[in-house]
């Protein structure tokens, strides 16, 4: 028999007409006995089937090895799932399938988790398959980095991401969109910004009184900044993680990076002008000023210190390159316990702390740094600018520090940035403006502090305040997505008070029909709660006990009113209604919209709630993707039922796409937090919930579903009043048979709703 060699190229296992005269004795190591026939057989199938030559000649080069990894049975169940990303993916992902099956076997080690990822990757092949070539050339850094249930959770995310577009599938898993690497860090378990922008934006707030958008890098920037801060035109950019550091050392890395752009905000003056300066004077001179602004920063706030010095790690030791001297420098001029015997890291700490009494003036950074940048010159010290990165880890690329003499950046993200600028504040003790109010400063030196802040633009009526984020459930995964949803919302337009006043004329047997059973519902003397911090009339005896106290030098309760509460309807209600496009849609025969009816139902339903005494909300809702999730507020608890809020209902609109699970959950939000013994959340919609991003029909569906019962956990009551006749299932899904009524007829809306809502509260 010739030499045992492996498979240079196809070997036509027709050929093969007995087991000895195939030439590859590994293979038969791999599979003794009766395996090596029907691995045989398998590779035959996948030769016959014209998948190309490629696509055979891997299987036969790769599935030996498998075999002897985790089994000759995954090995040969291999040539199924090669043929079935054959017949529903593109050739090449049929190729890199085996190569990429051996990674995953080694990696793991076990038969039948390859067997679960080789079935997740046949389930991706018919989700995506432009992008099966492309996770599988990136299976073996996914792996390792992340579990096997992880890596199915971040694919599927991609799937979701892309809304059912192929090409932004295929920059998601080619790691084009930056979306890929911030939810590969997540499912890793590190802390990413999206985890902590709400967080950080307060703590600039409290730390500097300073409101700055904070954003991610843009798609487009260079790979560095996807790890270091930056600013730059009043914009701070953080990177969407900062690898090695996960947990609290991660979150401390966050507030350590934008507590230091704070304090270049509040310390630096006018960028410093590049003239002639050579590269490695310009890392000097900003690693001056950065230990500059922080020892101001630290005299103001002596407990940014420990904020910022554990990031501070550099030996006192090591090859006498620039990076190195830097970090010893920088951790020399914070670290008073750090000794350096280098001789120029000692000169640039003896020349910063003997200009002590000038730390206030931005010109002795330039000063020395550009005296140390010379003297590392003269040393021909090593500074590559190219692979130069800025040392501690939370310090900017200082990229903001300097003018270069270009054009002000045309950055798009620039024209986003909606209701945020820049606002420094100082203010006295004694200030008694509240702290939520902006304001920019009139002093000279406020102002050139302010030198980078943008423009303050004013909110348009037709724009909304982002105010929240809610998760979204996935079926697919089992898992909800934090933090995958934003609300806003958006100031509801008025229209004519006078609509909603016609429709309790034109609908006056039914407010008739209503007064009447407001009459009974109310039948009973109130009962009257005695010792309350505010009422409408005087508790004579928690009076007198006051009296007795103040008299007797000890300080009186001020509890000393009563107030008249019928206690037998001690309820909250929230009515949720759906303003999507389809609402738009006009009634059969006649001039009604569905909206229309929303509104007349909603008024009387109103009249009824107000004349009860009942606290009551209502708000609409609609959806453009799951970043703008419309939340419209008609009426608060708090607020009366007047005529703003009548000219709220009157002025509604429809349009987009009904995303109903998060307005679900910042609907039920404002519930939980509503002291009553009972709280319901009552929702009005025509249509099964839906969104352009999102092609699943089930999955919007099964998300609404698990609001209902995430909110049910609290204690809020979820009922539905559908609108569309064939929503039954669906509504019976989402919020159970006995809590969702059908209208078939919606002009019966108007009267069934008031009636239906005195069973609920009954």
């Amino acid at each position: 028999m010739a030499e045992s060699r492996p498979f240079p190229r196809a070997i036509s296992l027709g050929e093969a007409s007995a087991p000895e005269e195939f030439p590859d004795r590994a293979a038969r190591r791999a599979f003794p006995g009766e395996m090596f026939p029907r691995w045989l057989a398998a590779r035959r199938r996948l030769e016959d089937a014209g998948y190309g030559e490629a696509t055979a000649l891997a299987y036969g080069r790769h599935s030996p090895a498998i075999a002897e990894a985790v089994g000759p049975a995954a090995a040969i169940d291999l040539a199924d799932a090669v043929s079935s990303v054959a017949t529903r993916s593109v050739r090449r992902a049929a190729e890199r399938l085996p190569g990429a099956a051996l990674g995953v076997a080694l990696r793991l080690g076990n038969a039948e988790r390859l067997c679960a990822w080789l079935g997740f990757i046949e389930r991706f092949a018919a989700l995506a398959p432009e992008s099966v070539a492309a996770i599988l050339e990136r299976t073996g850094r996914l792996l390792g980095e992340i579990d096997l249930a992880r890596y199915e959770v971040w694919a599927l995310t991609g799937v979701r991401l892309a809304g059912g577009n192929p090409e932004r599938r295929l920059r998601f898993f080619t790691f084009a969109d930056p979306e890929a690497e911030r939810w590969l860090r997540r499912e890793a378990g590190e802390i990413v910004f999206a985890d902590m922008e709400r967080r950080l934006k307060a703590y600039l707030v409290a730390l500097w009184r300073l409101r700055a958008p904070i954003r991610e890098p843009s798609p487009s920037a260079a790979a560095q900044a996807w790890r270091r801060a930056s600013f730059d035109h009043g914009l701070i950019r953080l990177p969407p993680s900062f690898a090695g550091f996960s947990g609290r050392q991660a979150e401390g890395i966050f507030r350590a990076s934008l507590a230091h752009i704070g304090a270049h905000f509040m310390y630096s003056g006018e960028r410093f002008l590049m003239r002639s300066l050579k590269p490695i004077q310009v890392a000097t001179i900003s690693l001056i000023e950065d230990a500059r602004v922080e020892h101001l920063a630290m005299r103001d706030f002596p407990g940014l210190r420990r904020v910022w010095q554990p990031f501070h790690v550099a030996r006192a030791s090591g090859a006498l390159i620039a990076p190195s001297l830097f970090a010893r420098l920088s951790r020399a001029l914070i670290d008073p316990d750090f000794e350096d015997s280098n001789g120029w890291v000692r000169k640039g700490r003896d020349l910063f702390f003997a200009r002590i009494d000038d730390w206030d003036d931005p010109g002795i950074s330039r000063e020395i740094g550009g005296l140390l940048g010379n003297d590392l010159g003269q040393l021909r010290i090593q500074f590559n600018v190219r692979t130069y990165t800025v040392e501690p880890v939370y310090r900017d690329d200082n990229n903001g520090l300097w003018d270069f003499g270009d054009p002000d950046s045309s950055d798009p993200d620039e024209a986003e940035m909606l209701f945020e600028s820049v606002r420094i504040e100082r203010r006295a003790d004694n200030d008694a403006t509240p702290p939520d109010r902006e304001r920019a400063s009139d002093e000279p030196g406020e102002r050139e502090r302010a030198h980078r802040a943008l423009p303050t633009r004013a909110i348009g009526a037709d724009e909304g305040i982002p105010v929240a984020r809610h998760p979204e459930y996935d079926y697919a995964t089992g898992r909800e997505r934090a933090d995958w949803t934003t609300i806003i919302e958006y100031q509801a337009k008025p229209g004519p008070a006078r609509r909603i006043d016609r429709i309790l004329e034109e609908h006056h047997d039914i407010v008739n029909r209503i007064t009447t059973l407001i009459r009974a519902a109310r039948v009973g003397r109130p009962e009257r709660l005695k010792r309350q911090p505010e009422g409408d009339a005087l508790d004579i005896d928690a009076c007198i006990d006051a009296a007795v106290s103040w008299r007797a030098g000890a300080v009186p309760d001020p509890w000393v009113y009563t107030v008249s509460k019928h206690r037998h309807r001690d309820l909250s209600v929230l009515v949720l209604l759906d303003i999507s496009e389809s609402t738009r849609d006009r009634l059969s025969g006649g001039q009604a919209t569905v909206l229309d009816i929303e509104r007349q139902a909603t008024a009387l339903l109103a009249h009824a709630m107000a004349g009860l005494g009942d606290d009551f909300a209502i708000a609409a809702f609609c959806s453009n993707r799951r970043e703008d999730v419309h939340y419209l507020r008609i009426k608060d608890f708090d607020a009366p039922y007047d005529a703003l809020a009548r000219s709220a209902l009157a002025g509604l609109e429809g349009g987009l796409s009904t995303r109903m699970g998060a307005a679900i959950r910042h609907a039920g939000d404002d519930l939980r937090r509503r002291p009553a013994h009972r709280r319901l959340l009552l929702i009005i919609t025509d249509g099964e919930p839906s969104d352009i991003d999102v092609t699943d029909p089930k999955y919007l569906v099964e998300d609404a579903r698990k609001a209902v019962t995430v909110l049910a956990g609290a204690g809020v009551d979820t009922f539905c009043v559908g609108l569309d006749s064939g929503g039954g299932r669906y509504l019976a899904r989402i919020f159970g048979r006995r809590n969702m009524i059908q209208i078939d007829r919606l002009e019966r809306l108007p009267e069934r709703l008031p009636l239906l809502y005195f069973r609920l509260t009954a």
